[in-house]
């Protein structure tokens, strides 16, 4: 769950922009893969002490709600349930269009794109809501076809002797450079690379002998994560030469694809980057459709109790509020998109950073209870939680540097979301 998330698209399209940020440094970019994974390695280790000692559900809505109190989990699940979940799913819903049309050679419109990423998105929703095993089953067969690719590069570079390709001569030669401290800019693009995996959380109480199996997997999910994106990046590289991705850009996936696949090779590719994009939709649908019935069983969110007594239709109508939420969204990014609205790129970085500020204070929390020896493993309890919370203030400083009007836009909407949960609560346990 947390490989199929966290591997979607954009690491295919990562590679030119890191090594921009690099000066053409191989060295300086495996650097920036390994402290961009920072908030996500460390982070989880940290929170296996939380996973461990919760018997609750709702992921880390039960981790405010057993370790601060139920006011900020209420407010934490509001933020998921009605902005982080949905508005990750519109845009990437609308992304798996995008690559539809370009693998398909369809009109590259915007109309066209959101009505081929409608289509994905309720088909996802049917599969889930009528069974929980096919969206599973998916999970896990689009992880395995979309590491394929990744590691295969990475493999194939292994034995690769073949001279680097020319730069088409229409094309500016852009040479290796020495960048100085500029490389860290590169790192908060790339942490939110790394960005999904409390997802997987939320499902948490459905996994077989949680209390053994999320810690592990919280432990080798990241890890894996890490060793594809190296796997990647390290392959073409090798392959392709650091001079020639440069100047090409994105164009450089077209080559790899290519020149070991053959003319077809840039087809190919282009469906293992939409069976990735697919995983990621199936994969934060399947999570957010358990996220109001959570809110509801622990007063959260209002509901008549007629409809707690019968479980099939408590499901259901929590799989109508995260569909009626997400489909709401979906409509506000096509005209975010439409218009231009928006100060950042789309509606899903509205709820990413925001996110991180919860994320560091979970860290926080873990730390101060190793200190009064509530935890007593002293790498996952003290040191991992101090790297995570570096790696957390990398993505908020960066979300901060990269646009500061769109930050501020994006907190004052989660906000209002936030304080909007608490109340919710207060009203409800009065």
């Amino acid at each position: 769950m947390i490989v199929g998330i966290c591997v979607g698209s954009g690491i295919f399209f990562k590679v030119d922009d890191i090594l921009k940020y690099t000066g053409g440094s191989v060295k300086l970019g495996v650097l920036v893969f390994i402290i961009g994974a920072f908030s996500i390695i460390f982070g989880s280790l940290s929170l296996t002490n939380l996973e461990a000692m919760t018997d609750n559900t709702g992921g880390m809505v039960a981790y405010f709600e057993d370790f601060f109190n139920k006011k900020i989990a209420s407010g934490f699940g509001w933020y998921q349930t009605f902005l982080y979940f949905p508005t990750v799913i519109a845009v990437v819903s609308w992304v798996s269009g995008i690559y539809t049309i370009l693998l398909f050679e369809l009109p590259n419109t915007l109309n066209w794109q959101i009505a081929i990423g409608l289509v994905y998105l309720l088909t996802f929703y049917a599969i889930n809501i009528l069974s929980k095993t096919i969206g599973g089953h998916f999970q896990v067969v689009s992880s395995i076809i979309k590491l394929i690719p990744l590691l295969g590069v990475g493999i194939v570079a292994f034995f690769w002797h073949q001279a680097a390709p020319s730069v088409p001569q229409d094309i500016p030669i852009q040479h290796t450079s020495n960048v100085g401290f500029g490389w860290l800019a590169a790192l908060a693009p790339m942490a939110f690379s790394f960005d999904g995996w409390p997802i997987a959380l939320s499902i948490s109480n459905e996994v077989k002998d949680s209390k053994k199996t999320m810690p592990k997997a919280l432990i080798l999910g990241p890890l894996i994560v890490l060793i594809v994106y190296l796997s990647y990046f390290l392959g073409m590289t090798h392959i392709l030469g650091s001079e020639y991705i440069l100047s090409v850009g994105d164009g450089a996936v077209t080559k790899i694809g290519e020149l070991l696949l053959g003319r077809s090779g840039e087809k190919i590719l282009l469906f293992f980057v939409l069976i990735s994009v697919l995983g990621v939709v199936n994969g934060v649908i399947l999570a957010h459709l358990r996220m109001p019935k959570a809110l509801m069983t622990k007063q959260m969110l209002p509901v008549k109790q007629s409809k707690t007594k019968n479980p099939k239709a408590f499901e259901l109508h929590s799989a109508l509020i995260s569909f009626l939420v997400t489909i709401s969204w979906y409509v506000i990014h096509y005209f975010t998109q439409k218009f231009g609205i928006l100060p950042m790129g789309d509606i899903s970085e509205i709820a990413v950073v925001f996110g991180y500020c919860f994320y560091i204070t979970l860290y926080i929390k873990v730390f101060k209870m190793y200190r009064n020896q509530e935890i007593h493993h002293r790498f996952t309890g003290q040191i991992a939680p101090v790297l995570a919370v570096f790696g957390g203030l990398i993505i908020v400083l960066g979300g901060f540097t990269t646009s500061p009007i769109g930050l501020l836009f994006s907190f004052a909407i989660c906000s209002l979301i936030y304080f909007a949960g608490i109340k919710s609560y207060q009203k409800l346990n009065a």
